[in-house]
């Protein structure tokens, strides 16, 4: 009798990641997973006690690959929001794991190459030692949002995108003057959230950066 074949962890994270990019990860499943290598759950747990460690694993690997060939150059703003690109790039080509990085984050190899970057600029940067963890969280929470908004946009069908928009233009531009003044007022001028997502990703890390800088002693 043949045995069951035994799966490589790279290869349960292969596959894990080809059902994510057609699916999203609040229908992933262990047993979807199982399922598609041909095997059982508890094969699966061997390697992965959790669905949640499971999901953080692959979302690392998305963060190992924006810091595959990173090489640090320029002074210490460029240094984030080169990085800040790097990573917002790489999720755009797996947005469903992006939600999963901010929800659950990482401990992995991938997630400490990045924390040892920022870090690393932020040294660079002349903030003393004891500013560093404060302005480093703020920095990922922030990374971790806009990325998360930005996949989250990138996700929905050209319908959903059109039926989003018909729907803005309705809000905004049919607005009652006498109930929404300021709406009206500036109706002509506001920018739907899915327009115009890179400048804005930029000015905003660029703001936060700005304010570390008007910080330094």
């Amino acid at each position: 009798m043949t045995g069951r074949r035994r799966w490589s962890t790279e290869e349960i994270l292969d596959t894990a990641a080809d059902l994510l990019r057609n699916g999203d990860a609040e229908s992933f499943s262990v047993r979807k997973l199982a399922g598609a290598l041909g095997t059982d759950s508890s094969s699966l747990y061997r390697h992965f006690r959790t669905k949640t460690e499971l999901l953080r694993a692959v979302a690392d690997r998305i963060l190992l690959a924006a810091m595959a060939g990173y090489r640090p150059e320029g002074d210490w703003k460029q240094r984030i929001t080169s990085l800040a690109l790097r990573l917002r790039a790489a999720f755009g080509e797996q947005p469903q794991l992006a939600a999963v990085w901010g929800r659950y984050a990482s401990g992995g190899a991938g997630s400490r190459l990045v924390l040892e970057e920022v870090l690393q600029a932020l040294r660079a940067s002349g903030l003393p030692d004891a500013e560093i963890p404060v302005r480093y969280h703020r920095i990922a929470i922030l990374l971790c949002a806009l990325i998360a908004a930005d996949a989250g946009i990138s996700t929905i069908t050209p319908e959903e995108y059109n039926q989003g928009m018909e729907l803005f233009r309705v809000a905004v531009l049919g607005a009652d003057p006498a109930q929404f003044p300021a709406v009206a007022h500036f109706a002509r001028d506001i920018r739907p959230l899915g327009v115009d997502r890179g400048p804005a990703f930029e000015e905003i890390l660029a703001a936060q950066l700005a304010d570390i800088e008007a910080q330094l002693p």
